[in-house]
């Protein structure tokens, strides 16, 4: 399983979310120190669900960190991650 489908199949799990994009964006980054050259180290992923109602920003990194442990870290080198109620994501 790729990196990738991995950080999708554990969300859509842990956090039945109503939208899940993931951006893989290695590309951009090959060849900086630090990145392994794997093609799959550096995403940014937005996560909209409701099981982040009533949760500071720090507490929903904290979920999604929880569930992609190791991942995040060992294998990926850079995560950007916004994680939004659905009411958060309809403002815009």
């Amino acid at each position: 399983m790729t990196v990738e489908a991995s950080i999708r199949e554990k969300l859509l799990v842990g956090l039945e979310p109503s939208r899940l994009d993931i951006i893989n964006e290695s590309e951009l980054h090959a060849g900086h120190r630090g990145s392994p050259g794997t093609g799959e180290s550096h995403f940014r992923v937005l996560v909209v669900s409701t099981k982040f109602e009533g949760k500071s920003r720090v507490d929903r990194h904290r979920m999604v960190n929880g569930l992609l442990d190791g991942v995040v870290g060992k294998q990926v080198h850079a995560f950007a991650l916004t994680a939004m109620t659905p009411s958060e994501h309809e403002r815009g």
